[in-house]
């Protein structure tokens, strides 16, 4: 049976479970959570903190077959919880979620076969093919759907039924393909070296959908990188360099007759425990680098070392896509370009289009809930 002790000279409530875990609750913290404080339909907290005492105590805990009661000392108010619940919630934890998912490192050994692959009619009639395709793609960054509709919207299709469209200044969508006085390099037959979209952005998208409409051109192969395996071997070959992208922002902007967008990033982000977060490589999108002049040799050298590593077989894999296929990728993860292709020698036509990760997150929570 779950058992539960007031401390009082540690202000906190002590919980012990069948299976043998404990943990510690302060005062504040249970009353700040106690389940009578959210609204019920929207879970969104109604509770004001600053309507109680910080130095408020507990008068009594008891526990029953299925709730821990609290009594509150000085102020009318009961608090029920369920031994589940503050097992799932104990401090320092964190809400087990879904959608934290270890990335899977690749590199230049990867190949097409080995890249996850589905069904666009299996993802769009069932929810388990498409929870387990989501749960692959987030591991590895990359991912490919088949079967894909010959239609112009059918990947739009397939990436709204996992998240809302990302619109940017090149609108909803983007059609990737050669064409007459171009604001962009992807709207050329040059080759695009490895990069990630819209490092300019105060946010760049998310993952990038793109779908093959036809590649009968000479050319073209797609390229693509994990940037959180350069990273990691970054960080223990020259944790000088590391430190430098990480802690170093840097300009980008993109600009045409309607737009001039800037932003300042670093080209290694790290998440709030010091872990990979996300990547801005976009030597075509780079401003002209700002910082002090006395740092900007040893700047230019940890950067030039990461592009040499977006440029090495060790860690490059090139594919070509097929009419018919598209490839779904995490665009602040995997860097992608493509060889230059001749556009005499026939039609290459990709649509793209972002879901951010926080759309692509909510899916895989919501898709994982029990049934």
């Amino acid at each position: 049976m779950t058992t539960a002790t007031l401390r009082g000279n540690d202000r906190v409530l002590h919980v012990a479970w069948p299976d043998g875990t404990s943990a510690d609750f302060p005062y504040l913290w249970l009353r700040d959570n106690c389940p009578s404080g959210f609204h019920p339909q929207t879970q969104e907290r109604l509770f004001d903190l600053t309507a109680i005492p910080v130095d408020l105590s507990i008068a009594a805990a008891t526990v029953t077959d299925t709730e821990i009661v609290l009594t509150w000392d000085a102020i009318d108010h009961e608090s029920r919880y369920t031994p589940d619940w503050l097992y799932n919630h104990r401090p320092g934890l964190g809400l087990a979620d879904p959608a934290k998912i270890a990335p899977t490192l690749w590199r230049g050994d990867l190949h097409k076969g080995d890249i996850p692959r589905a069904n666009a009619a299996d993802l769009m009639a069932r929810d388990d093919a498409l929870l387990a395709f989501l749960l692959t793609a987030k591991k590895t960054g990359l991912a490919i759907v088949d079967g894909m509709e010959d239609d112009k919207d059918a990947g739009m299709t397939i990436a709204r039924r996992i998240g809302f469209l990302r619109e940017t200044n090149f609108g909803t969508t983007f059609e990737v393909m050669s064409k007459p006085n171009p604001n962009n390099l992807a709207y050329t037959s040059h080759a695009l070296p490895l990069h990630t979209d819209l490092a300019n952005q105060e946010l760049p998208p998310g993952f990038q959908f793109l779908h093959c409409l036809a590649n009968e051109a000479k050319g073209g192969g797609s390229t693509f990188c994990d940037g959180f395996a350069i990273a990691t071997d970054l960080r223990e070959r020259d944790p000088e360099a590391f430190d430098l992208l990480a802690n170093t922002p840097v300009p980008f902007r993109f600009q045409d007759a309607d737009y001039d967008i800037r932003r300042h990033h670093t080209v290694i982000d790290l998440d709030a425990f010091g872990e990979l977060h996300e990547l801005h490589f976009n030597a075509h999108l780079a401003g002209i680098f700002d910082l002090p002049a006395d740092r900007m040799e040893a700047y230019y050298r940890a950067y030039r070392t990461i592009m040499q590593m977006t440029r090495s077989d060790d860690y490059v894999i090139t594919t070509r896509l097929e009419g018919g296929e598209m490839v779904i990728f995490d665009n602040r993860r995997v860097l992608h370009g493509r060889a230059a292709f001749d556009p005499n020698t026939g039609f290459r036509h990709l649509r793209g289009c972002y879901v951010d990760r926080g759309e692509f997150d909510s899916r895989i929570r919501v898709l994982s809930r029990p049934k």
